[in-house]
């Protein structure tokens, strides 16, 4: 059995874990991670991360994303839920609904849908039941 402090190491260390999922790979299922991930390629499925995701240039994302922190260069297609700060940089295109705590948008960054910042949130789950399941109302993007 595992003290409180080996507990906390083991913790640090998966927080601290990069994933990259590289351009031209596509994936199709849902990604949860206690560490950080780096999309460049295609991801059909929702997104979910303890810690932060970034979508470079390339990326092209159909589902919902949730995290602690975001920068998001590419393409996305879902609800962004995102604790702390997300960070839309000028090639950014989102098509969904947007809940953050903080929110940076560069100039020629677009998105359609609406914006709830400063929201306090829950925390995010990770492995508990997997995602939630959503609604078809709710997985819609117009």
């Amino acid at each position: 059995m595992l003290t409180s402090k080996e507990q906390k190491r083991v913790a640090e260390e998966i927080s601290n874990s990069s994933n990259v999922i590289g351009k031209g790979t596509a994936l199709e299922g849902n990604i949860e991670t206690f560490g950080n991930i780096r999309i460049e390629g295609k991801v059909i499925g929702s997104i979910k991360s303890k810690s932060k995701i970034a979508l470079g240039h390339s990326s092209y994302v159909e589902g919902n994303i949730i995290a602690q922190n975001a920068d998001i260069e590419g393409e996305v297609k879902g609800k962004l839920e995102i604790s702390e700060l997300l960070v839309l940089k000028a090639t950014a295109k989102i098509h969904g609904d947007i809940v953050t705590g903080k929110l940076v948008v560069e100039p020629g960054a677009a998105f359609n849908g609406t914006c709830k910042m400063g929201a306090i949130m829950k925390d995010i789950k990770i492995g508990e039941n997997g995602m939630h399941a959503l609604r078809p109302e709710e997985a819609r993007v117009n």
